[in-house]
């Protein structure tokens, strides 16, 4: 609906979000410059100029690497499998060394 300037009617829009990840958004959109609402309007802007989302929404594509070490992170942090603790950096450095080497004999 058209006022008399010629300029589309405003209407109000709402969501709830959490309110760490707003206050994340907002640090985030102040150093560009913008507020959370302009940013939010460039996205809507951006989304009825390509006909959809402006980006690719799609799962991610790890590595088989990358999906056994986040496997072992869960089962760390569930308790399921003891996580090693080392007392220097150099000790870290040497098993790990150990295990790559260990690897490399098995591959």
């Amino acid at each position: 609906m058209a006022d008399t300037a010629g300029k589309s009617a405003k209407a109000v829009f709402s969501m709830r979000i959490p309110s760490d990840k707003k206050s994340s958004l907002e640090f985030l959109y102040s150093g560009l410059g913008m507020t959370l609402a302009e940013a939010v309007n460039i996205f809507f802007e951006k989304s009825l100029a390509v006909g959809g989302i402006p980006f690719d929404v799609r799962l991610p594509e790890y590595s088989r690497e990358t999906l056994e070490a986040m496997r072992e992170a869960m089962d760390i942090e569930a308790g399921r499998v003891p996580a090693k603790r080392y007392r220097t950096a150099e000790e870290l450095f040497a098993d790990n060394d150990a295990e790559i080497a260990g690897e490399r004999e098995h591959a």
